[in-house]
């Protein structure tokens, strides 16, 4: 497993993501990615699945120091005296006196900015969370809640795959020390029919999904989330350590990006977002 260095943080580069995903699965799949050889789960509060989350690495029999545990503050609950509440609950459904990171999930203009970095900076400091950062940030919101953190932010977590542009987001993060963690990295399916991806997959003795994941984290301080209910998928997609893309093929996937790439933007939880170009 490689590791991206942020602002003090070791973070494991490849990530067991469980968004959508039930708990039965959950109890099942995680013990098992752990058991592969991942070292970093991440879940939210509004997954619904934290507790089995927290289960399944008891289950999985890998000591709680070995994984890097990430979950996020769901947007109901960002003022202060819930935000500090909703973390306990957390805590005990994950089975753990700590989370390795704590993320704002969505921005929430209802509650200021100022009392959500107050009460991340609060958990962090009475030793709930080791590592803060948000998630679905636009480069604005970003700069805004670096300023507002007594705390230095480890990462902004957002959607990325080869036809959404995050340049801007990449480069802010990188100016302030962060890293970017991506999800949907294979564009809700989008990817596996991709003849480009296809084509650089079969070059290189690997699946698309290999090569999006590699592209992923081969960009500098840049950490992927994978997901799957399938555990011979999960072995694949840990297989992305022994080969690296060539600049060529670096080069071939960014040039997929669209204006009109970006899937995930839900109203009244969506920021406005940087120019994708």
């Amino acid at each position: 497993m490689h590791f991206v260095t942020t602002n003090g943080a070791s973070i494991p580069a490849l990530g067991f993501g469980t968004f959508r995903m039930p708990g039965a699965d959950v109890l099942r799949m995680v013990p098992h990615a752990l058991k592969l050889g991942f070292r970093h789960v991440d879940t939210a509060q509004i997954y619904g699945n934290e507790a089995e989350v927290g289960e399944g690495i008891v289950k999985s029999g890998i000591a709680r120091s070995d994984v890097f545990l990430t979950t996020k503050v769901w947007v109901e609950n960002y003022r202060r005296d819930t935000f500090l509440a909703s973390v306990n609950e957390s805590l005990k459904k994950l089975k753990t006196d700590h989370v390795d990171l704590l993320l704002l999930h969505w921005p929430n203009t209802v509650v200021p900015l100022a009392e959500q970095i107050g009460a991340l900076n609060e958990v962090k400091a009475a030793g709930k969370v080791r590592h803060i950062g948000v998630s679905n940030f636009s480069t604005a919101l970003m700069a805004e809640a670096i300023a507002l953190s007594d705390a230095p932010l480890m990462t902004n977590q957002v959607e990325y795959h080869p036809y959404l542009n995050q340049r801007s987001v990449i480069a802010a993060a990188r100016e302030a020390g962060m890293s970017v963690t991506g999800y949907y990295g294979m564009a809700d399916g989008a990817v596996f029919e991709d003849a480009v991806l296809r084509d650089i997959a079969v070059r290189n003795g690997k699946t698309v999904a290999q090569i999006v994941l590699r592209w992923l984290v081969q960009q500098e301080g840049v950490i992927a989330l994978s997901k799957t209910v399938g555990e011979a998928r999960a072995a694949e997609n840990l297989a992305i350590f022994d080969f690296v893309l060539s600049s060529d093929d670096m080069k071939a996937i960014h040039a997929l990006a669209r204006t009109d790439g970006r899937i995930v933007s839900p109203n009244g939880l969506a920021p406005v977002w940087d120019n994708a170009v």
